[in-house]
């Protein structure tokens, strides 16, 4: 356990600051070789400059998509009402932001990204098994925000050019002007990245206010519409208080926690910017769960509106904004829809895969291409497939990622801050043969603990409406607990080997 935890770190390789803050001492050389490069290296104190400010906007401009819109929105879709879904959205953004504050904590402290992060635990090649993982699941969300925001274009572009777009010739089940949209909205999207992290945080800071403004326009225009704001708190649960609310519940909030699992991984490739640990601490916690329930209360009254006005709900924006015959309100709402996508889909969906995929390769792959193979990959992984229905969407394609990306964070936490009590080694982060080597780059500890803890997360889901059936039935009961089972079992599984098997390989180079 000593040798895992190391009570100091050498001198000559890394200095403490008087603010806790970690960077390599002047004049020590920069870590160089195969498992470095010019993206994956500490950010220089000087350079970690993002305020409270910052952070709370980056969560303000993520919070504020259509994604988390038909997250809400969905929950009424399936039956429940206004109360119920704010309610269920609130709980799970409280505790999915405490995952998030201690994984983000590694970022200001010693200006690393999340796969250089995860070399700690996993090992300097076992990283990439997390990374992966975690790059593979942005691609699916990048294809899904990329297809909302293809949407968006296709529909505006609809009411300005008319019949001869909105009716064009179908390929696949859709238009072809819609893939030209969807197609216009990708390489809109790969262009901002490839200009670099400062023009996304400048990005976010303008973002962030409009999306907010454009959200409660829509409220107004939906309340008009159902004839004053009543309507929109009047439309009934179907499922009333009891278990058959309950039984919604559980599955529901694993749902919505693993909307936002995925940052509470890879936080680090912001809060590495982070001036402070005070300012990515409040930053997130005035972010991230006060604006999501915000716009969760905004979604489900508008889309309780639009039961009660076309009776049925309405759960996608998109869709809702085109029926309005107001050329200059549809306008709006879809320039809205268009800037709230870009916003998390840039931040959220390729900032993060960008750094995984390059530390696959790190001699190679740059965050630039990075960034272009996860936006290669979404198309591939076939969005439009996963947003078309939202059961699917909440409880196969959320369930199943909340469970498999609590599995990788229950592992951090419990190597982070109970096995090394928040001390790193920087040098060894990116050096073969050192502390964090273990046997030949990989931690067999932190897989087993992965596998183990990812099968009872998610080995008993429902995967409908993608297949028919679960892959192990007798894990059913689990399911709908995914998110907390991944991380309790490979929390717990990870400190139980750690302890159990002593010290680990490569402790003559933890000295």
């Amino acid at each position: 356990m000593t040798d895992t935890a190391p009570p100091h770190i050498p001198p000559s390789a890394q200095v403490t600051l008087a603010d806790g803050r970690v960077e390599i001492a002047p004049g020590a050389p920069q870590p160089s070789g195969r498992y470095a490069n010019e993206d994956l290296l500490p950010v220089p104190a000087g350079r970690r400059t993002w305020t409270t400010y910052n952070f709370s906007a980056l969560w303000v401009g993520m919070a504020h998509n259509t994604a988390s819109w038909t997250l809400a929105s969905g929950l009424i879709a399936v039956g429940m009402d206004w109360k119920q879904a704010v309610f269920t959205i609130a709980v799970a953004n409280l505790v999915v932001l405490v995952p998030m504050l201690l994984t983000g904590h590694a970022g200001p402290k010693y200006g690393i990204p999340f796969p250089v992060f995860a070399r700690a635990s996993f090992g300097v090649r076992g990283a990439n098994l997390p990374a992966v993982v975690r790059a593979l699941v942005a691609c699916g969300w990048f294809g899904i925000q990329t297809w909302i925001g293809g949407e968006a274009i296709y529909f505006l572009a609809g009411k300005l050019i008319g019949h001869s777009w909105s009716d064009a010739a179908h390929i696949g089940g859709y238009a072809w002007t819609m893939w030209l949209s969807f197609a216009l909205f990708w390489v809109l999207q790969v262009a901002i990245i490839y200009r670099g992290m400062e023009t996304i945080r400048r990005f976010e800071n303008w973002a962030a206010p409009f999306v907010l403004v454009g959200a409660f326009v829509m409220l107004w225009w939906m309340a008009s519409e159902a004839g004053g704001v009543g309507p929109l708190f009047d439309q009934p649960s179907t499922l009333g208080w009891g278990g058959g609310f309950w039984k919604l519940f559980w599955p529901s909030l694993m749902g919505m926690i693993g909307f936002w699992s995925t940052l509470s991984l890879n936080i680090p490739d912001f809060t590495r910017y982070g001036r402070s640990q005070k300012a990515q601490t409040w930053g997130q916690a005035l972010g991230l769960p006060t604006t999501m329930t915000l716009f969760a209360f905004l979604s489900v009254l508008v889309t309780s509106g639009s039961q009660a006005v076309y009776g049925k709900p309405v759960w996608d924006p998109v869709q809702l904004a085109a029926k309005t015959d107001n050329v200059v309100g549809l306008l709006y709402a879809l320039v809205t829809v268009l800037v709230a996508t870009l916003s998390v889909n840039i931040a959220a969906n390729l900032v993060s895969p960008a750094f995984d995929f390059s530390n696959v390769a790190p001699s190679k792959v740059s965050f630039r291409t990075g960034a272009l193979i996860t936006a290669v990959l979404a198309v591939l992984i076939f969005p439009w497939k996963l947003y078309s229905d939202p059961q699917g969407y909440i409880f196969t394609w959320l369930g199943l990622v909340g469970g498999l990306l609590g599995t990788v964070a229950g592992i951090l936490v419990a190597d982070y801050w109970i096995v090394r009590r928040t001390r790193l080694d920087l040098a060894d982060l990116y050096r073969a043969g050192g502390r964090y080597w273990y046997t030949g780059g990989w931690n067999w500890r932190a897989v087993l603990a992965f596998v183990v803890g990812g099968v009872l997360a998610i080995g008993g889901a429902s995967l409908k409406p993608l297949y028919d059936g679960r892959p192990i039935p007798a894990l059913a009961p689990l399911s709908d607990y995914g998110w907390a089972v991944g991380l309790g079992t490979s929390l717990v599984l990870y400190l139980a080997l750690t302890l159990l098997t002593g010290r680990r390989e490569g402790a003559a180079q933890a000295v």
